[in-house]
């Protein structure tokens, strides 16, 4: 863990090769700093030191209430300058993309390129939201009008991913679809049920990470400057399929790469993905 400027503690997770070429990132929705443990051996393959910070509220960080998407950018460089890391690339899967690229936005002049992965389009954009999985709508709208509600779905959830990890990843195979499920009955159960069960051990910061991806992100995907690769999975069965295409079209000068694979697709991918990431490193 570290210690912000605002006092703020921010715990991480280091994965890879720790004298790689840096890439930190942007965890998906819950989930938190465990959520790439299964990209240690790709990463540490293709010369990756991978950083993974709970975002504010979740996990080992602390609260920050109110914040938004942008403010993200401000803690990942923090946690770059306490590392002593000059230039670096930034990953982020699902709900992690939009922070991700935000990093992208905020920390232009050091971040070598973006990867977003199975990410979404703002959702304050008129119809964005209603093409959510109905999971997805339910947390947010509970978040946001009823979060005591919420604090307690959210318990419950992460009690039974670390009470019952086999139960917990069962009925995440079911919920998933086909593609997703077989990459979980592929991996080690504490797994999925580890990554998801110690960022749930923070309800409140888990309630607030649903309020804000719900806020403007603080700039538009037309704004992003930095080269940026976005990734999604022909079976992806949680963003519409039309996602990854729009948001690469909207990026000035963003690559599309589509992939087999459902929502979990950067598990069958993750070599191709980091050494995209070091390549744009080096041009």
């Amino acid at each position: 863990m570290i210690r912000l400027p605002d006092g703020r503690l921010m715990g991480f997770a280091e994965y890879g090769d720790p004298r790689g070429f840096t890439v930190v990132n942007a965890h998906g929705g819950l989930a938190g700093r465990l959520d790439v443990a299964a990209a240690d051996r790709s990463a540490r393959d293709a010369g990756i030191r991978l950083l993974s910070p709970d975002r504010p509220g979740i996990g080992l960080s602390d609260p920050q209430p109110g914040r938004t998407v942008l403010d993200w950018a401000r803690d990942v460089e923090d946690l770059v300058n306490r590392l002593g890391v000059g230039r670096f690339g930034v990953l982020g899967w699902s709900m992690g993309g939009q922070y991700a690229l935000a990093v992208g936005s905020g920390v232009a002049s050091r971040v070598t390129s973006v990867a977003v992965i199975a990410g979404a389009l703002p959702l304050t954009e008129p119809g964005v939201f209603a093409q959510l999985p109905a999971g997805d709508r339910v947390f947010t709208r509970l978040s946001q009008h009823a979060p005591l509600v919420a604090r307690s779905c959210f318990r419950v959830m992460g009690a039974v991913a670390l009470r019952a990890p086999r139960l917990f990843r069962r009925l995440g195979a079911r919920d998933l679809g086909a593609a997703d499920a077989a990459v979980l009955r592929s991996e080690p159960v504490r797994n999925f049920s580890l990554m998801s069960g110690e960022a749930l051990r923070t309800a409140p910061g888990m309630v607030e990470d649903y309020c804000a991806w719900m806020r403007p992100w603080g700039f538009a995907p037309e704004d992003l400057t930095v080269p940026v690769d976005v990734w999604g999975g022909t079976e992806d069965e949680l963003v519409p399929t039309t996602w990854p295409p729009e948001l690469a079209r909207r990026i000035p000068g963003a690559r599309l790469n589509i992939r087999t694979g459902g929502h979990f697709m950067a598990h069958l991918h993750y070599r191709e993905i980091f050494d995209t990431l070091r390549r744009r490193s080096e041009s």
